[in-house]
């Protein structure tokens, strides 16, 4: 029923998981900018030094990655202050705990996410 889903316990429960979650990528990211720091410094060889640009690169690219999810994070946790968690931004349905669980930044059913995927397949939007 409506009056179990989305209880305080499991607004709380996903907060927590959220949180953790930020942590961990706050954390990942301090660790990055140590280790770039750490290989400034000058490597003659330009095979070396292209190997060290190309783990540079994919760390940047991770790393922004990391940054786009940050932000879905905090959306999420402004979502459940605003007791809007859970609910799909198309219809107003319950996403799920099971897909919550998979996805804590779930902003779409399942069924709304696959409508709009097949969608931007179909109009390439």
């Amino acid at each position: 029923p409506h009056t179990e889903y989305m209880n305080v316990k499991q607004m709380e429960f996903f907060r927590s998981k959220l949180t953790q979650l930020k942590t961990e990528i706050l954390n990942s990211a301090g660790e990055t900018t140590e280790h770039l720091r750490e290989d400034t410094v000058i490597v003659p060889d330009p095979a070396d030094r292209a190997t060290i640009e190309e783990e540079h690169a994919l760390e940047l690219r991770t790393r922004d990655r990391e940054r786009k999810l940050l932000k879905k994070i905090e959306q999420s946790i402004a979502r459940i202050d605003s007791n809007d968690y859970g609910y799909c931004d198309e219809t107003g349905e319950p996403i799920g705990v099971g897909r919550l669980l998979a996805r804590p930044t779930a902003t779409l059913s399942l069924e709304a996410q696959e409508r709009r995927e097949l969608k931007q397949k179909m109009f390439g939007d």
